[in-house]
């Protein structure tokens, strides 16, 4: 699991890197109003692509290394499941933005919306599920009680931004991500150090 981990930290970490890099790069998006995935295209668009690939990548591979090791009375295949999905919509966003605004102006903004909606919707609430069974995994307590009230502040900005159309939409997506992220690297370094420990 700790390798799994590790994987999943770099990954997550590269992400971040380049996502905020492009805000920098990007002078002609106003990084308040613009939406991240406006910056799929343009200059760093295909790094930025890749980044998506990364954390989709690092999101499936937690979920199955959380299930795979984990010995709890709430072991459930949801939440795996759910974060494979949530992985997939992910790639869907960066690979359906890659080729598909040339190829099917038509159908990619239905694909790119559905594998959004798909990404967060999914992330979301995996994340709540895989906090619960946390709070009766051997040895995840204090960590299980962090991400589960994480989980819930992602579920509810999530659902604020969804609904709330009054802040700006590229900066109230942003924090979303930040916070799903956030979530995603406290996990993998919990999980890490959990493992490490163990081993050791």
């Amino acid at each position: 699991m700790a390798a799994s981990c590790a994987v999943a930290m770099v990954a997550l970490l590269l992400f971040v890197a380049v996502a905020a890099w492009t805000q920098f790069a990007r002078q002609d998006l106003d990084w308040v109003r613009a939406t991240l995935s406006l910056y799929l295209h343009g200059p760093w668009g295909l790094a930025l692509r890749t980044a998506y690939c990364l954390l989709a990548l690092a999101i499936a591979l937690l979920g199955i290394a959380m299930y795979r090791h984990g010995i709890g009375p709430r072991r459930s295949a949801a939440a795996p499941l759910l974060f494979v999905c949530a992985g997939l919509g992910l790639a869907g966003v960066a690979v359906g933005d890659s080729w598909l605004p040339e190829r099917a102006p038509l159908a990619w903004p239905l694909v790119h919306g559905l594998s959004a909606m798909t990404a967060f919707l999914c992330a979301s609430v995996a994340m709540l599920l895989q906090a619960w069974y946390l709070r009766r995994e051997p040895g995840w307590q204090r960590s299980a009680a962090v991400l589960w009230w994480w989980a819930w502040a992602a579920f509810i900005l999530l659902w604020a931004h969804v609904l709330w159309r009054g802040p700006p939409r590229g900066a109230g997506q942003k924090l979303v991500i930040a916070v799903i992220v956030g979530w995603l690297l406290w996990l993998a370094w919990a999980g890490w150090r959990r493992s490490r420990a163990h081993n050791g």
